[in-house]
């Protein structure tokens, strides 16, 4: 039995504290255990303890200032997970940056944060096809020291402690603003269902700045585990890894898994693996099958989460060949409501939205009390009389649960897209497209993809001079591949409603260009 993640927080007298605290508390008591192992380097807690205590005092020198945000822009590996518990413990809000965005995004979420600082180094910033615009002050991590003394600053529970830059509806992205408590309670409830122990090496395939991604990371940091880093996209480099590393939980999303199904050595169980996870999307039946039957000595965990709340449900793995479309139940410390238009409770398999309620539900959206008002509401079946205070999440999930309690996921109320992982804006990807000057219109819609998930597709009509090659060298070196339209159908004009509006059905249909 493992100990609890939060049995060696600081003393009765601290409320919840900075979550910076999950590293330094773990460097405290195992130093010498390994941290973030990846093929360049080993580092321990104790290093990377002192590494992040480096960078709170170098943002602290460089006039950073409690509730600042600060960017970080790093390959992942140890120095971003030392920057971003640097930044929490600087008592600023960090907000990760995805290494493949390019200047485009980079500069809108900087810019939109209200970042005064970003971290990075000379090698990424020189990658990006042109330089930021952004004002923000540029610390490069190769100038910051190795070793620092300071200890985190203290935060409570409802103090913003991180940003997580997620693609919204209405074509940019949203800032989904995520608290001090949060990140310990979506570490503490984990840990508990998937037993993470000090003795686990979990897998890094996923960027921090994914909410899935990051928690790795947090478990790590805060069960006193073992990161293993892989930045190789190689199925068979994230075998070899695997094997190699002694991984034992491993989380990817569906279109890796069905990559990872797909690779020879996969299909031969890796002894030390006694955990799989997946978020971000359904895994189908047949792969669930396969996954069980490749990794038979794994436990398999089928989970659901929306950035908004972090994780909401999880299928225990005893379920996994009974109910291999289910999505579980309530994470622990969470309540899984299915509701009705009105606020009332749907019935057994009757289908309702789900609605989150815990102590994972962020504050809101950053900078757009429109939405976050719409999103985060009141909890409708909150006791009469009692003080409306708590918010609960809306996920626009529409799902069903049977009569045992498990739920089943049924569709989207919003046109959002899931490609390779990611949530995806089509309006953002749109916006980005018309940005190249070479088209007069587009409209973007999806279909289903076995690898991807949904394939993006860009319907357009060309300028006058354009060539579709320009298009895709231009979406290639503004978009990251996850974004990236997989297929654009040129247009001699596109189809529109009574009222004048693009119709997006007829497009969906719609042939490709060789």
């Amino acid at each position: 039995m493992s100990e609890s993640p939060l049995q060696h927080a600081p003393g009765p007298l601290t409320v919840i504290p900075n979550a910076a605290w999950m590293l330094w508390n773990t460097a405290n008591r195992s130093p010498d255990h390994l941290a973030v192992v990846d093929r360049e380097s080993r580092t321990d807690f104790r290093a990377l303890r002192d590494r992040a205590a480096a960078i709170s005092e170098a943002l602290t020198a460089a006039g950073v200032k409690h509730g600042d945000r600060v960017g970080i822009f790093l390959e992942r590996g140890a120095d971003a997970a030392a920057a971003f518990f640097g930044v929490l413990a600087s008592g600023a809000i960090a907000v990760n940056v995805n290494e493949t965005l390019r200047t485009l995004q980079i500069d809108y979420i900087l810019e939109h944060a209200g970042a005064t600082a970003l971290l990075s180094t000379e090698t990424l910033l020189s990658r990006l096809p042109r330089k930021l615009e952004s004002p923000v002050r540029i610390l490069r991590i190769e100038d910051v020291p190795l070793v620092g003394q300071s200890q985190p600053s203290p935060r409570i529970a409802g103090d913003v402690g991180h940003i997580i830059y997620t693609s919204g509806s209405t074509g940019q992205p949203k800032g989904v603003t995520i608290t001090q408590g949060n990140l310990w309670a979506g570490m503490a409830s984990v840990a508990t269902y998937l037993r993470i122990a000090p003795t686990d090496r979990i897998a890094s395939l996923l960027p921090f700045s994914f909410d899935y991604g990051l928690n790795q990371l947090l478990l790590a940091a805060g069960c006193g585990a073992t990161l293993v880093i892989e930045r190789s996209p190689l199925p068979q480099q994230i075998v070899t890894t695997l094997a190699g590393e002694s991984v034992t939980v491993l989380p990817c999303v569906p279109p890796l898994w069905l990559q990872l199904l797909a690779t020879e050595g996969f299909r031969t169980p890796l002894p030390a693996l006694r955990a799989m996870t997946n978020t971000g999307g359904r895994v189908p039946r047949q792969a669930v099958q396969a996954l069980r039957s490749s990794q038979p000595q794994a436990e398999l965990f089928l989970m659901y989460g929306l950035t908004e709340a972090f994780r909401s449900t999880y299928l225990p793995p005893e379920e996994a060949d009974r109910r291999p479309d289910s999505i579980g139940r309530a994470i622990p410390g969470a309540e899984i409501m299915v509701l009705r238009e009105d606020g009332t409770l749907c019935n057994a398999e009757e289908v309702g939205e789900l609605v989150h309620r815990g102590p994972t539900v962020g504050l809101g959206y950053w900078k757009d009390p429109e939405t976050t008002a719409r999103i985060y509401r009141p909890n409708p079946l909150r006791p009469p009389g009692a003080p409306d205070s708590e918010r609960v999440v809306y996920s626009g999930d529409l799902v069903r649960r049977d009569a045992e309690g498990f739920i089943y996921h049924v569709g989207r109320r919003d046109k959002m897209i899931k490609s390779l992982g990611f949530r995806v804006s089509p309006d953002e990807v749109a916006s980005i497209v018309f940005a190249s000057g070479q088209v007069a219109e587009v409209v973007v819609t999806s279909e289903p993809d076995e690898i991807r998930g949904e394939l993006i597709v860009a319907h357009v009509v060309l300028s006058d001079g354009a060539t579709l090659d320009q298009l895709k060298r231009f979406c290639g070196a503004e978009m990251p591949r996850y974004m990236q339209p997989g297929r654009i159908t040129v247009h001699q004009s596109l189809p529109r409603t009574s009222s004048g509006k693009h119709d997006p059905k007829q497009l969906a249909a719609a042939k490709s260009v060789p």
